[in-house]
């Protein structure tokens, strides 16, 4: 199904995002993950690139193989870094070969240590890329917003006209990058509704699971942790269930208030592992109390 379909008809409308794996251990935990993942019914899975695009293989084969043998609808992330245009109209060619409806059309991230250096033959920018797909090709598109804004724009408002070019190009729905304070979401989407972004937009969460680990995340793609989780996590600094059994409590009161203040959905940004996002989104289909928010019918 297109993303665009299912957003608006389905509700409660979650999704899940996966990375390739990069061995046979790393793929059998992936697709356990999915197994136990499935029975909450997502609307839909993603599969992401490496940085520059190392893993463009896998996550077309991937992106395959989940959507034919496991049927779940795929959206697959697709990336301006390393590749020309001939080598991106192969890729796409191969993924509407195989049923695949939807992309989420990124600019990428260049390798550690180097900057983002538009390939010979290649794309600069995301809306670039949008607006090649939107001529040519069928999909759904996704791009992505940043409610912090992306590490690399220098003020908020330069960050919301990139936005706005990707809306323009053709972009059908937007995904969020990972965020742990609400307000830095409410506060990105009203200033794109005023710019005249109407886009769906599903908010990014990644429960805390090792904090170590998401404190390398946030200072990459540019995030924040509010100061009074930072001192909760600090405190159990040493014992990981505690950590884990906090970031599931915190992720689910943030995915409760975005319901409850009228998201379209959650996006979860999975690691490739199911028991805090299970136990999230579980958490959220037994509730009831955030279900007055949406006028649509439940599938």
């Amino acid at each position: 199904m297109r993303i665009s379909e299912a957003l608006a008809t389905q509700r409660p409308f979650f999704s899940f995002e996966f990375f390739p794996p990069k061995d046979d251990a790393g793929s059998r935990q992936l697709f356990d993950a999915i197994a136990a993942l499935q029975p909450l019914r997502p609307s839909f899975v993603s599969i992401t690139y490496g940085a520059g695009g190392s893993t463009r293989a896998r996550t077309v084969a991937l992106a395959k193989q989940i959507q034919q043998e496991i049927g779940l609808t795929v959206v697959a992330h697709v990336t301006c870094v390393g590749a020309d245009r001939s080598q991106l109209r192969s890729l796409f060619d191969d993924l509407a070969r195989a049923g695949v409806e939807n992309v989420l059309a990124l600019r990428g991230d260049p390798p550690a240590g180097s900057s983002f250096e538009p390939p010979p033959g290649g794309f600069a920018h995301a809306s670039d890329l949008i607006a090649m797909l939107k001529r040519n090709y069928g999909f759904c598109i996704g791009a992505a917003c940043y409610p912090e804004k992306h590490p690399e724009a220098p003020t908020l408002e330069d960050d919301l006209l990139k936005l706005k070019l990707k809306a323009d190009a053709g972009a059908d729905f937007l995904v969020s990058q990972l965020f742990f304070d609400n307000a830095h979401f409410f506060e990105f989407e009203r200033r794109a509704r005023a710019a005249g972004i109407d886009l769906p937009m599903l908010p990014g969460l990644m429960p805390i699971t090792n904090f170590g680990q998401i404190r390398r995340f946030v200072a990459m793609c540019g995030a924040s942790i509010p100061p009074k989780l930072s001192v909760e996590m600090e405190a159990r600094k040493g014992d990981d269930k505690a950590v884990e059994d906090l970031g599931v409590a915190y992720a689910s009161m943030q995915a409760l208030e975005l319901l409850l203040g009228g998201a379209a959905g959650i996006h979860f940004y999975t690691l490739n592992r199911s028991p805090a996002t299970r136990a999230i989104v579980s958490s959220l289909l037994a509730a009831s109390a955030w279900r007055p928010a949406f006028s649509i019918t439940t599938r």
